[in-house]
């Protein structure tokens, strides 16, 4: 991640959006403290906290939800969430 102040975003704005547009993200700093991250715009939450390693993807295959067993309740969908409101 490249780091720049404050005043080459605004004397160079073109040029530092194209750098983001084509995959870079950016830090801009103000009085050396950094004050924005610019980040593509193609960027999902997660794919921005993967580049930033506070996450990892699992290792794990995924899971095929449809392949779980279903479970019949006398309980209705409306008296569960009921019940887990009763609780706040």
């Amino acid at each position: 991640m490249a780091t720049i102040p404050h005043r080459d975003l605004r004397n160079q704005s073109s040029k530092v959006l194209e750098r983001v547009k084509n995959g870079e993200t950016i830090h801009v700093t103000n009085n050396g403290e950094i004050a924005a991250t610019l980040i593509p715009p193609s960027a999902s939450p997660f794919e921005r906290l993967l580049q930033a390693g506070q996450v990892r993807p699992s290792a794990a295959c995924p899971v095929d939800f449809r392949t779980l067993p279903r479970i019949v309740t006398e309980c209705s969908t409306a008296d569960i969430l009921d019940d887990l409101r009763g609780d706040r």
